[in-house]
């Protein structure tokens, strides 16, 4: 696996490498290292070389720096002497950088591949809001781009097989977030996030923060529970490959009752409220959640229970008896 070092003045190569952990979960193989005040150009050197000789494969390794010609920069460069042909820096590090790169190097062993990869993801990251503020060459750049089809598909066509593809069905108690949009997204690569709920599709400041947090290249759409029984037997979705996020298992067994083919459920997180008790960290469940997973593991659905992608599933029968108990 790649190793990566994460390097910068002052803490904020930590801060960032903990953010990543928070979205991504954590990491093998990667190291902070930061410049303090009191520190010189040997200390941030050492504290590099010492975290590549702890990676698994000291012959491939990414460095995202802060700032191009700085110390931690130039101490990077140093050392990267002699392994011009499988080593890589890149500066400006941003959070959405490091977590393209965090997915990004679970499909290559190449540090360059990794680097090369990732810069486009830190640029997209960068927007403004409102729009107006954003400078007329991009603006004109924007519109260039491709797009969806705004126009509506006619009632009848058959796009693909005919047949909506489900990559991810999660119930998250906040739906379309970080997590969602980055380490889940990445691995799953749905080209629509669907949101479905009937309190939310009524919502309308809700349902446009969801719509707007989409990450590039995917569309978000809020539907009601009915509507989504209605897409799954519409054959114009047929090219679709949908993330679909339930905000509670109350409302994924409504729409696998109503006929959405659901196999398998990842139970990312259920936040605590009066009446629910906390199972784990991410959670926490009542008397009625209970008894909706127990209907849904009746219908043969199978349980994922995974914050991110890079945890290990935990046993849904262990919480659901955990839950009993404490509820009684």
């Amino acid at each position: 696996m790649v190793g990566i070092i994460i390097a910068s003045h002052g803490e904020f190569a930590s801060g960032i490498k903990q953010s990543g952990s928070m979205i991504f979960g954590d990491q093998p193989n990667v190291a902070a290292c930061t410049l303090m005040p009191h520190e010189g150009p040997d200390d941030i050197r050492k504290k590099m070389e010492d975290a590549i000789a702890t990676f698994d494969d000291p012959e491939q390794v990414l460095f995202l720096i802060d700032l191009w010609g700085g110390t931690p920069f130039n101490q990077a460069n140093g050392i990267f002497e002699g392994h011009e042909k499988t080593w890589a820096i890149v500066t400006g590090l941003n959070l959405p950088m490091l977590i393209e790169a965090y997915a990004t190097r679970m499909g290559t062993d190449s540090a360059q591949e990794v680097a090369a990869h990732i810069m486009q993801s830190a640029k997209d990251a960068i927007m403004i809001k409102p729009e107006s503020l954003a400078p007329k060459e991009e603006e004109k750049e924007e519109a260039a781009k491709p797009s969806h089809p705004t126009g509506a598909i006619p009632e009848g066509t058959v796009l693909g097989d005919g047949h909506i593809k489900f990559v991810l069905a999660r119930i998250d108690s906040r739906l379309l977030h970080g997590q969602v949009a980055t380490a889940w997204t990445k691995s799953t690569q749905p080209n629509r996030i669907i949101v479905v709920s009937d309190a939310v599709a009524h919502d309308n400041l809700r349902k446009k923060m969801i719509e707007q947090a989409a990450p590039p290249g995917v569309v978000a759409n809020v539907v009601p529970i009915k509507k989504m029984c209605e897409v799954v037997e519409d054959p114009r979705f047929g090219e679709t490959k949908a993330l679909l996020l339930f905000e509670t298992p109350e409302d994924a067994l409504k729409a696998i009752e109503g006929g959405v083919d659901i196999k398998s459920l990842n139970v990312g997180s259920m936040a605590h409220s009066q009446g629910k008790v906390a199972v784990n960290k991410v959670l926490s469940l009542d008397k009625k959640d209970v008894e909706t997973f127990e209907k849904l593991k009746k219908l043969g659905v199978k349980f994922d229970v995974r914050k991110v992608p890079s945890d290990s599933p935990e046993n849904m029968d262990n919480i659901l008896n955990k839950a009993k108990e404490e509820l009684k």
